[in-house]
């Protein structure tokens, strides 16, 4: 059987050519993911899986990485993906399900899930940095995807705008720690907030800079004073290693290890 010509894609060309390229080898149904809150040290992990149909329809406005855009910039590149995608899923990990299996393997299983859900089901993947197995169906991992490929750019605005939006809800719960400020991820004002109140609950206890707040914190209550909001009668302090270094257009989210089915990703706050 003869094989078709190696195909060559510049990084340079466009964030739409790879997909194009893909579509003129036969593969209808392009997907890609990629996950934001990888970095933080408290809030949910998320991922997004995204397949964008061919041709115009597929183009989005605007889009780039997420991490390229304003917070109003990736609200409105939000709203245009969701209206043009052809299928989408997003997971939702909560803090404590990402220190019981470490940081990794719980965003390999996220990205898995989520590509997992796509319906109708992809021909061939793209993941942004690291290739994800299991997914029953041909795929590559891209460096710096999300600024390379528009599917991957796609679900990395999903992931970001969600997970922000989840992040700005905490705060209210939360609000001494500002996390419609920072997203969870560790700035001086948030490690001055661990070091005072001591982390939450929704914090990743397995990381390093958490874990020591947390012994601090059990020092001070164990000399009378208050609780922090994440004590709710622990009575010894837990030694954590630290972590080495859909459906169509309904979608579905997985959130805090349970699933919601054809939940509206607009309505997650949670």
């Amino acid at each position: 059987m003869l094989r078709p010509p190696r195909a060559v894609v510049r990084r340079d060309a466009g964030l739409y050519t790879l997909e194009r390229t893909l579509h003129r080898r036969g593969f209808a149904r392009v997907g890609g993911a990629d996950e934001a809150g990888r970095g933080a040290c408290a809030g949910p992990l998320v991922t997004a899986a995204v397949v964008l149909p061919p041709g115009r329809r597929g183009e989005v406005p605007g889009l780039a990485d997420s991490k390229l855009l304003t917070p109003a910039a990736r609200e409105q590149v939000y709203d245009e993906v969701m209206a043009r995608v052809a299928a989408y899923a997003i997971v939702i990990v909560s803090a404590p399900e990402v220190d019981d299996r470490g940081l990794h393997k719980t965003n390999l299983e996220a990205l898995r899930r989520a590509l997992g859900q796509l319906a109708p089901r992809p021909d061939y993947v793209l993941t942004d940095g690291f290739g994800v197995d299991g997914v029953g169906v041909p795929g590559l991992a891209v460096w710096k995807g999300d600024q390379v490929s528009a599917c991957i750019a796609a679900a990395s605005v999903l992931a970001k705008v969600t997970r922000d939006r989840i992040m700005t809800d905490l705060d209210k719960r939360y609000p001494e720690y500002e996390f419609a400020q920072h997203k969870g991820y560790v700035t001086a004002a948030h490690a001055a907030a661990l070091t005072t109140h001591g982390p939450c609950p929704e914090h990743r206890m397995s990381y390093v800079n958490v874990a020591a707040a947390r012994a601090g914190r059990l020092r001070m209550v164990a000399a009378g004073a208050p609780a922090g909001p994440w004590d709710e009668g622990d009575a010894e302090l837990v030694t954590v290693p630290a972590e080495p270094g859909g459906a169509s257009r309904g979608g579905n989210v997985l959130a805090r290890g349970a699933v919601r089915d054809n939940v509206p990703v607009e309505d997650v706050t949670a």
